[in-house]
């Protein structure tokens, strides 16, 4: 009996856990995240973030996703949750990239 209250409780908290939902694929949860090694995180979010910035930006999905990538996992998280911090980060990412080639043009 009290190893069935735990397993309970323990599936009434995950399904009580919010959950970041990417169409077509599993919803990811910040224990689900936790459980995974470091490497196998950052695909995960990498996963999630890209059809989401492909949207915004295709041709530079890739690359934008990679930049993202290198930011700590708690913030990519909290972008799947809010469209308007990822766009923003987004933005950013495109602001460097412009520039960045922008530099590589002008030393040509």
């Amino acid at each position: 009996m009290c190893c069935l209250r735990s397993e309970l409780q323990a599936a009434v908290v995950q399904n009580t856990e919010p959950a970041v939902h990417v169409r077509g694929q599993e919803p990811l949860t910040a224990s689900m995240l936790a459980a995974a090694p470091l490497k196998e995180q950052k695909q995960l979010l990498g996963e999630r973030l890209y059809p989401l910035i492909q949207a915004l930006h295709p041709t530079l999905a890739g690359k934008i996703t990679g930049m993202l990538l290198e930011i700590d996992n708690s913030e990519l998280l909290h972008m799947l949750e809010s469209p308007e911090s990822l766009h923003s980060k987004v933005e950013e990412a495109v602001a460097v990239l412009q520039a960045h080639q922008a530099k590589e043009l002008s030393a040509k």
